[in-house]
């Protein structure tokens, strides 16, 4: 996994990426008001770690633009490379 984030400094963007191996992935839950759930997406790699949180809203999105490409993307095989 691959994140790219650009953040306001003083008078500058400043452009951080890292990249890291997803290792959970936490339905957050509130059973009071069950409509406010959101999803965490952790990972970690080998000088950083984070957590990426997404309502329900953004994971139908993501859903719904990976439905429509599905057969552009077709199979997918996940490999991974020692160091």
């Amino acid at each position: 996994m691959n994140v790219r984030t650009k953040k306001q400094h003083n008078d500058d963007i400043l452009r951080l990426e890292t990249s890291g191996e997803i290792r959970e992935i936490i339905l957050n839950e509130d059973f009071l008001n069950p409509k406010q759930i959101s999803v965490l997406v952790c990972f970690r790699g080998e000088n950083s770690s984070g957590i990426v949180e997404l309502t329900p809203e953004e994971v139908k999105k993501i859903h719904s633009e990976l439905q429509s490409k599905k057969k552009a993307v077709g199979k997918v095989k996940v490999m991974k490379f020692k160091k």
